[in-house]
Formats: structure tokens, sequence, C-alpha cells
């Protein structure tokens, strides 16, 4: 979509300044002042606002600020115009700079968490407004950030001298930047942190230095949500859900079924309305398995093909998608045939090469893998870079394979001769399980939305030879 916005970087990471067109005529003027589809093809960040303030300033030299609240702005003047300062109070070699500039209905500014705000009226009767994506409570307000008007480090070039402005008691008293604490970059919630991929999005985490609090059994139950196990909500970047029932076959029996619905489903749609309601965005992990698999060999699946499920498991999942997709801020990461540091295919395909035994793997289900370590970039990616919200594929890249082919190359890695794998379809692999789950016969997931995003995934067959050779020097070590 062609946009008439433009969108400028400053000094600061993350300020932005926008020019808002306005269309005057004999009787006044009018603008779009914030239009969420033409401003994202502008290039800003994906706001999600739930809150619009307006602060209505009667003279001119009225002073506000500096603050830094736990949330982002969209600033704009509705009338008049002011000159407004920004100073970054985030960690780093950028703490304390400022940047200046006059707004007025035809321009508007983009102010990132972390970034201080301030303004000073220009004309009279000025109407100063801004969209937030957080509710205001009184508890966000032990999140906010102080720094005084008048720091000569700061030397802030005021139109109108401080001592002549209309500035309130306690504005004048905050805090000089010596004395300021950096703003930390908000954490995000695991939920889930004892699976494979939660481990993985732990250490990723801390490889990348982003603050986390994990959630997990047995101090919190995803199908029986205690509002009080999640705190508060707001004070989170966003909420990453990898818990789940996992349990494919064991989903086909009665309490199996129960549970998978109590957790994938039911809890989800809880989870999914705390979210709502504070305002935070939900990362959802979901399946392949919300897809039949019918799709001939050769094509993928996108993210906006119908969902049709073939087990029980396949359609919680698919319930707790849709619940998740009700809220405002979200992104639904469909992913398959996961690899990581647990029981898995990878592992025990190694295990049955080096005790001499001689597997038949089914020949007739074809996909990627998916390494937990790529799914969790892939997820800080998505939430870090401020993604697009909407439904996201994360698989390995590369061609796909069936799981006869994968475990013949395992056993060929593993220094096994790969011909001692045989392959079987899945209707004999499962004839003597009966609570077997049907499985989709193609799992092959588009990934194009994913590179859009900015992240281009690795080659499964890549990550594959890097994960065994891991899993030899672990066992040499």
């Amino acid at each position: 979509m062609s946009s008439n916005f433009s969108v400028s970087p400053t000094e600061i990471p993350g300020l932005l300044l926008i020019d808002v067109p306005v269309y005057g005529d004999n009787r006044g003027w009018f603008k779009e002042n914030w239009q969420n589809a033409k401003l994202a093809a502008a290039g800003l960040p994906v706001l999600g606002p739930v809150q619009n303030n307006i602060s209505f300033n009667a003279a001119v030299g009225v002073t506000r600020g500096i603050h830094a609240e736990p949330w982002d702005k969209y600033i704009s003047v509705a009338n008049g115009k002011v000159f407004g300062a920004w100073v970054d109070l985030r960690p780093g070699s950028g703490f304390g700079r400022v940047v200046t500039a006059e707004i007025g209905p035809d321009r508007a500014v983009f102010v990132p968490r972390g970034v201080g705000n301030a303004f000073q009226t220009l004309q009279p009767g000025t109407s100063y407004t801004y969209l937030v994506n957080a509710h205001w409570s009184a508890d966000a307000q032990d999140d906010y950030t102080f720094v005084n008007l008048a720091d000569p480090e700061l030397a802030v070039p005021w139109p109108i001298p401080l001592a002549e402005a209309e500035v309130s008691d306690k504005d004048r008293h905050h805090p000089m930047l010596t004395d300021v604490e950096p703003v930390s970059e908000p954490p995000v919630l695991i939920l889930g942190s004892s699976g494979q991929l939660g481990r993985a999005l732990v250490k990723t985490c801390e490889e990348q230095g982003q603050a986390f609090t994990t959630l997990d059994r047995p101090g919190f139950d995803l199908s029986n949500i205690d509002a009080d196990h999640l705190g508060s909500l707001r004070r989170f970047k966003a909420v990453i859900n990898a818990a789940a029932f996992t349990d494919v076959d064991g989903a086909e029996s009665p309490e199996g079924s129960q549970q998978a619905w109590a957790i994938n489903a039911t809890g989800v749609a809880d989870l999914a309305r705390h979210c709502e309601a504070a305002g935070v965005p939900l990362l959802h992990v979901s399946t392949d398995y919300v897809f039949d698999g019918s799709r001939p060999l050769g094509q993928s699946y996108s993210p906006q093909d119908p969902i049709v499920p073939l087990n029980v498991y396949g359609a919680s999942k698919a319930a707790g998608e849709l619940a998740v997709t009700t809220t405002a801020r979200h992104w639904v990461v469909r992913t398959s045939w996961l690899i990581g540091d647990g029981p898995n295919f990878v592992r025990t395909m190694l295990g049955l090469a080096d005790r001499g035994i001689d597997p038949k793997v089914v020949d007739d289900q074809w996909g990627r893998l998916t390494f937990t370590t790529d799914l969790a970039n892939a997820i800080l990616h998505l939430i870090r870079s401020s993604a697009p919200y909407g439904t996201y594929h994360v698989t390995g890249s590369g061609e796909a394979a069936s799981w006869f082919a994968i475990a013949r190359h395992v056993f060929e890695l593993a220094g096994a001769d790969p011909h001692r794998v045989s392959p079987v379809t899945a209707e004999e692999y499962y004839r003597d399980k009966p609570l077997a789950a049907r499985r989709p016969t193609n799992s092959v997931m588009d990934l194009a939305a994913l590179r859009d995003a900015g992240f281009d995934p690795p080659d499964h067959f890549e990550s594959l030879e890097k994960y065994i050779r891991d899993e030899k020097e672990r066992a040499e070590s």
C-alpha cells in the first residue's frame, strides 16, 4: 500500500520523526493523524495503541517533562506548536543524547520506551496528543524515569527560558542525569521454560543479553491459570508461550484429550485474555499439525492457508491459535519436527546406530527439521525487531525430506551404514498402535513471511550436522 507519510530517523536510535500530510481549504484543514497500514508501509514500528491521551496547554511557554514511561508513544499536535526535546535514557554509549525538533499538525514523533520526552508550547491553546501501547496504571508509575529539565549536561536549548516558563513544581525538581539509573530493557516472560524450546529460549536470552523471567510447573499450570502467578504483565516486553501438551498419541485417549484441550485451548484462551487486558504482546508457539498435510509434495503451507487438523492434538492447538488471534498484539509461530536438548528423533537414531539396531522409519511423511536454537533466535528476532503482528512459519530452510531420508543421513553422520535404515509407510508403522494419531503427510512450511521480517533460517541439514557434532563432543567430554 502506498503511503503519504514520511518517516525519518534521528540521532537517537528508534526515535522517529514523521511528516504528516495536512490538507486545507477555506474551512480549515484535515489530516490522517495515525493510519496503521500506511505508517507501517512507511517504516514505523508496530505500535498497537491501547490508550489516547491529550494535554491541553492554554499559554505559551508551558513546559512538561522530562519523563520516560514504560511504553512507546506516538506524539502529535492537534492544534498549535511545541518545541520537543527527547533524551536517550537507555544503557549504552547513547545515554544522555538529546534530540530536539518543532512539532506542529504536520509532524509527529515516535518515542520508544526508554527515551525521555519533554515539550514546551510555542503557541497558545496547544493540544498535544499521544497514543501509547500500554494502559496507564498506578503501579506503572514505579517504572517511570525522570530527568531535570534544566540539567546543564543536557543543555536543552529551550526557546523560552525555564525561569520564565510555566513549569510544575514537580518537574522543576527532578534529578539530574548523573543521578539517574539507565532505563533497563523490559524482560520477556517465558512460559514452559523447562521444555526443549523453553531451555533454548533461556539460553538464547542469556547469550543476547535479553532480560527474562520464567514460569513453569509446578508453580505454573497453563490449564489452570492463576492471575497471581502472572503478576503484573504490563512490565514485560512480551509473553512467550512455549508451554503445551505435546503427547500427540496420548491426546487420542479420553484422559489425554481432556488434558490437551485444557492446556492447548482453554488455557491459551485464558492467557490471551490476561495479555490483552494488560496490553502486552503474546507470542504463541503452534504446530504444523493444524494442517492435514494433504497438499501435494513439492508445495508448502503458507500462514494464510486454512487449518484442517487431523488429530486431537492438532485440533486443540488450532483452537489455541484462534484464541490468540483475538488479541490486538500477537505473533503465532508455527513450527515442525522440533529437535533440541531432550528426547528427540535425532538422538533416538544416534542411539540405535550406536547400539547396532536397524530401524524401520516412515518414508511417506515429508518436512524440515527445526532446531530449538534456531527457533529461539527467530522468536526473539520477531519480538525485538517489533515485527508486524500475525502468523509466521519457522522451520529450517533447504530441501524437504522424509523421516527415512533424515534417519539415513543421521546414520551416515554417525559413521554407521545408512543402509541399515529401511523405509516403511506410515500405515504400516502405526498398524499395531491403536491410539496412534494420524500425522500430516506434507509438513513443509512456507518461510516467506519470516524472511520478510528479516530472519533467514539456516538449512536444516546444515543444522543437523552441527547438532550431531555437538552431540559427539558432549558424549566425549
